[in-house]
Parts: structure tokens; C-alpha cells; sequence
């Protein structure tokens, strides 16, 4: 049997996050924005806010808490995508944003409302 990849083991549980975040009331707008900055894993609304959400899976807590990955380069970099989606999308600067963190610990899913800030984007 095939080992799976980073990229599909990633692949599977930004797809239960999406899920369960869907069932929440979040539209999801995007999946897996790429820009040369960054990248973003799940971009949605709850109707007041745009929402950029970071998706970390640990299948154990021996390979250390989900959120404990997102260091300030992480966020930095997610900081330059939401710019990027912002002026991709044509919306301007002054858009309530917020941005999340969805952290999955073997199969218990942890969603953390603005989880992180930028003061401007």
C-alpha cells in the first residue's frame, strides 16, 4: 500500500475542515489560494466577514499541537496572500477581515476564531 504524501494527507483534512466549517454557516469562497507570498488554505464568509482560514493537522500530540505551526513566518505570509487575494478580487482595502485557524488533532477538529490579527492589510 502507497504511503500518502504531505500534500494529500493536507489534501483530506482541509476538505473535513471546509466541511465542517460549511455545516457552521461559513460559504467557502476559494480553496488553496497560491500567490508568490504565500498561500492560503480556506478563504470564506460568514456573511460579515471574509475569512482566511489556516488548516493544521497533527495526527498525534507527539508531533506537537496543529496550531504551534503557524509561527510568524507563516502569518506573515498569510498576511501578503490575503493582500493578494484582496486585490485579485478587485475588493477594496478597508474589507472586514479576520483571520482563522483550524487546527485537527487526530480526529477531533479545534476551530480558533481570529486566531491572529495584522493591524493593516
Amino acid at each position: 500500500m502507497r504511503r500518502q504524501s504531505t500534500r494529500d494527507i493536507g489534501a483530506r483534512y482541509e476538505e473535513k475542515a471546509a466541511a465542517y466549517l460549511s455545516a457552521a454557516g461559513i460559504e467557502i469562497l476559494a480553496r488553496n489560494f497560491y500567490c508568490r507570498g504565500g498561500e492560503i488554505d480556506l478563504i470564506g464568509s460568514d456573511g460579515r466577514y471574509l475569512i482566511f482560514f489556516e488548516v493544521k493537522y497533527r495526527s498525534s500530540k507527539k508531533d506537537g499541537l496543529p496550531f504551534s505551526a503557524i509561527g510568524s513566518v507563516k502569518r506573515r505570509r498569510l498576511f501578503l496572500a490575503a493582500r493578494q487575494y484582496l486585490y485579485r478580487q478587485h475588493l477594496p482595502e478597508n474589507t472586514p477581515v479576520r483571520f482563522d485557524a483550524v487546527g485537527i488533532l487526530g480526529e477531533e477538529l479545534i476551530w480558533l476564531r481570529d486566531a491572529f490579527r495584522e493591524t493593516r492589510l
